[in-house]
């Protein structure tokens, strides 16, 4: 057998470190966020009545939070081309984030903002991706991997032939998606794949 020996300095590990971190911070109401400064990771739990939903419900009432519908990260301006700026004073790409997801769920017919939380962390730059990449592993949230299309924006004039996306074919009310070509699949088809990969 051959037994690799820990190293707590592993990117691996690393990551690790940081996602635990976003975890073991409290939960806060989505649509109640305070403004604040920084880029980080994220992860939004579900406590309503929606039914396809209703395992994740049980698993995040009651203040548990166990389960995330949804995990994604907020890199800061520029970060995604490699314009890193080290002395450049923090945005608030977080919060930001957060805000337009909010949003998002308020547009929809079928979800309500009042169940929805969310955990964040502020972390550095570097941990970003890492730390989003193994809390969607540990996790394998619904709306990251077979519902997709929460972090959607408005392609803009010109670009609406594209397909609209799951989420917003299950969840309609954003007015940008709506112009959007139609799914071949309907609601109750991308409902019938939720209770076999929940359970």
């Amino acid at each position: 057998m051959d037994i690799q020996p820990y190293n707590p300095l592993d990117k691996i590990n690393l990551g690790g470190s940081v996602a635990d971190a976003m975890l073991e911070n409290a939960a806060h109401p989505l649509g109640g966020l305070k403004p604040f400064s920084g880029a980080g990771i994220y992860a939004i739990y579900y406590t309503g009545d929606f039914q396809a939903y209703q395992i994740l419900t049980a698993k995040n009432k009651d203040g548990k939070f166990q389960t995330p519908i949804y995990v994604g990260k907020a890199v800061p301006p520029g970060a995604r081309k490699g314009n890193f700026d080290l002395n450049e004073k923090p945005s608030p790409a977080l919060y930001k984030q957060l805000q337009e997801h909010a949003e998002s769920v308020r547009a929809a017919e079928n979800l309500r903002l009042d169940d929805f939380f969310c955990r964040f962390l502020v972390v550095d730059d570097i941990w970003i991706p890492l730390g989003e990449s193994l809390l969607i592993a540990k996790f394998s949230p619904i709306w990251n991997k077979i519902i997709d299309g929460f972090g959607n924006h408005d392609p803009g004039g010109g670009r609406y032939k594209g397909m609209r996306s799951k989420w917003d074919t299950l969840h309609p009310g954003r007015a940008w998606a709506a112009k959007c070509a139609a799914r071949n699949e309907s609601m109750s088809q991308i409902l019938g794949e939720l209770p076999t990969y929940l359970k």
